[in-house]
């Protein structure tokens, strides 16, 4: 049932046994020739017509309706008493301009009380439910965000069925549920929102890796510095035990107590002879050439002594 806006149309109207399960039928008896006789499912309601009225409802089973001469007398007419659905797609556009598809699957039945209503007032029920799915779908969902449609449908399914109800009681129809299964975007803006959400990840991605490399090039940095920290004082520390050992073998037996002086002489001695060695142990080592002699050292340690002192002169200090 395509309805005349072009933009909704019922599913499924191309099935012969869903494709007018609601719409009213005529009924023959179960005899040739004569309508006396009729056998009423236990799904469906029969009304019985005489000459083309109204005359009154039969139950289930075998009934006789009344005297009928080749089927001039007497008429049936029926409808279904199961429950039926129909899928509704609805096109509409969201508050933001992005136009959907919203699908409602509509669950309707006859209501027992009111079966003449349902086979005498409307001629296309589907077409009428239509209607009003449309009209609901498309009176909320362009007052929302396309987010918002996702987010609310339970809403809209709550106004889609108390439209129904109360509109479709007074044809005779109940309505049992009406559900928005799905809310399909154009396929262009799924790519789109597709795309957004890629881009979003390849971006966190990049932000997390970033913070990894911060992470360890600041640990490999702290590192450094602890190791060189350790390195410095386990240096100074073997210096100390270094000036602590000559002091003593120097000074053994005797009352002689050695200034820092000398003890900076004999710290520098060590540390040449050290790099000396060094240089020697040394496979890649290019030649080196150093004054090699008592006095070298001496004056060694005089160059480093006086530099130590011009820079802690005054002068000195204020530059």
């Amino acid at each position: 049932v395509v309805v005349a806006s072009g933009k909704s149309h019922v599913q499924g109207a191309g099935r012969p046994p869903q494709a007018h399960a609601m719409a009213q039928r005529q009924e023959s008896g179960c005899l040739p020739c004569t309508n006396c006789f009729v056998t009423v499912p236990q799904d469906k309601y029969y009304a019985v017509e005489n000459f083309g009225k109204y005359s009154h409802m039969l139950k289930p089973g075998l009934s006789f309706a009344g005297f009928d001469c080749c089927g001039c007398c007497i008429q049936y007419r029926s409808i279904t008493s199961r429950v039926d659905q129909l899928m509704v797609e609805v096109h509409t556009k969201t508050k933001d301009n992005v136009f959907v598809t919203a699908k409602v699957a509509v669950q309707q039945s006859v209501m027992p009380e009111n079966t003449v209503d349902a086979i005498y007032k409307l001629s296309d029920v589907h077409a009428q439910i239509d209607s009003y799915v449309s009209d609901v779908v498309r009176s909320a969902v362009p007052h929302m965000s396309l987010d918002e449609t996702f987010e609310k449908k339970d809403d809209i399914s709550i106004q889609v069925q108390q439209k129904l109800t109360v509109e479709m009681s007074n044809y005779g129809f109940q309505i049992h549920k009406a559900l928005v299964t799905e809310m399909v975007p154009n396929h262009e803006v799924v790519a789109s929102m597709n795309e957004i959400n890629k881009q979003k990840r390849l971006r966190d991605a990049a932000i997390m890796a970033a913070e990894a490399d911060k992470i360890r090039t600041v640990k490999a940095a702290e590192a450094m510095a602890d190791a060189a920290q350790l390195q410095g004082e386990g240096i100074a520390r073997q210096r100390r035990a270094i000036i602590d050992g000559l002091r003593d073998s120097i000074t053994h037996g005797t009352q002689e107590v050695l200034s820092s002086d000398k003890i900076s002489e004999l710290l520098l001695i060590t540390q040449y002879f050290e790099t000396l060695r060094d240089i020697a142990a040394n496979s890649k080592a290019s030649t080196v050439f150093l004054p090699h002699s008592a006095g070298a050292v001496s004056d060694v340690a005089s160059q480093i002594r006086n530099g130590i002192m011009q820079a802690g002169a005054p002068g000195q200090q204020r530059m």
